[in-house]
């Protein structure tokens, strides 16, 4: 049945971010919950490798993400599963309710939900998701074993997942927009080196073509000489940028036009109380380190603000 519950601190999002805040907070003994629509540990849990956080040559990302969640709960903070559907500023306390039914009066909330992956919006992207269309490597991969794909994107993420693919797949065509790669120099070298792994430029994916089965192809546009063509393949893995996962955050007024959180070097709001930690802020790198630097700077301001309401 659902009741009301009774926190400290409300950590809204168990990714890296969300980890480190509660740890922080619950070693500051303060009562912690960290509420989240999945398994501990976020988009983690969807890498394969991870290879530039500091303490790690090479890491895969499930036991990373099960590593931070013992860290975070050694002190008492707690984890429970739900999606928060809204969040209400009562001053001294904030009203948090989730999609079961749960509500929670907190002190301090921070929002940590991250950001979620762009769609290209073509027709085809919908009809074929589950059935050739991916934003996954790690989840979904599997399932294309000796098989020919196509990684949509230019930036680290569709260099990374394109270098995971090819450990299954026969062949992964990346397709760029632009003229160039925006990955890190490290990851393009790496990807030079690997025979199983083409790069096409100046192209965007205009539709992704199927029967009633799979996904059969894609048509393409050349940006450059405005030519059209069509590429077969078995599978398309779309890697074209991030969105913030804020909605239950609008009525609050602490967002910006892009629906990023506004947010301090302290990251604090504009509303006493509430916090903003990792990719869900306007920030120019959206990395593990990062969000684990936000979630220890919340922590301790979180500890601070209770303190002072005392």
């Amino acid at each position: 049945m659902a009741e009301e519950k009774h926190y400290d601190v409300v950590v809204i999002g168990a990714g890296p971010g969300g980890l480190t805040t509660a740890m922080y907070a619950s070693r500051a003994n303060l009562s912690v919950v960290m509420l989240d629509r999945g398994i501990y540990g976020g988009n983690l849990n969807n890498t394969a490798t991870i290879e530039n956080y500091t303490g790690f040559k090479s890491v895969k990302g499930p036991d990373l993400a099960k590593d931070m969640y013992e860290s975070a709960t050694q002190f008492g903070a707690e984890y429970a599963y739900g999606t928060v559907t809204k969040v209400e500023d009562q001053g001294a306390t904030k009203k948090i309710t989730t999609d079961m039914g749960d509500t929670y009066i907190a002190k301090a909330v921070v929002i940590a939900t991250g950001s979620g992956q762009r769609h290209l919006d073509v027709p085809g992207e919908e009809e074929f998701g589950g059935r050739g269309v991916s934003y996954c490597a790690v989840c979904d991969g599997a399932f294309f074993k000796g098989l020919n794909l196509a990684v949509v994107g230019g930036g680290d993420s569709a260099v990374e997942e394109g270098i995971y693919l090819t450990q299954l797949a026969k062949k992964v065509t990346v397709l760029v927009r632009g003229d160039h790669l925006k990955a890190q120099p490290m990851l393009q070298d790496e990807a030079a080196k690997n025979d199983k792994l083409d790069f096409v430029y100046n192209t965007s994916v205009t539709e992704i073509t199927g029967d009633d089965v799979k996904v059969r192809g894609v048509k393409t546009h050349n940006n450059q000489t405005g030519e059209d063509g069509e590429m077969p393949v078995d599978g398309v893995f779309i890697y074209v940028g991030a969105y913030p996962m804020t909605a239950p955050f609008a009525n609050l007024g602490i967002l910006d036009d892009q629906g990023w959180v506004k947010t301090d070097n302290e990251m604090k709001t504009s509303l006493p109380g509430i916090f903003a930690i990792g990719d869900v802020r306007e920030t120019p790198l959206r990395q593990i380190a990062t969000a684990v630097g936000d979630g220890a700077i919340a922590g301790q301001q979180v500890y601070k603000y209770i303190s002072s309401l005392n």
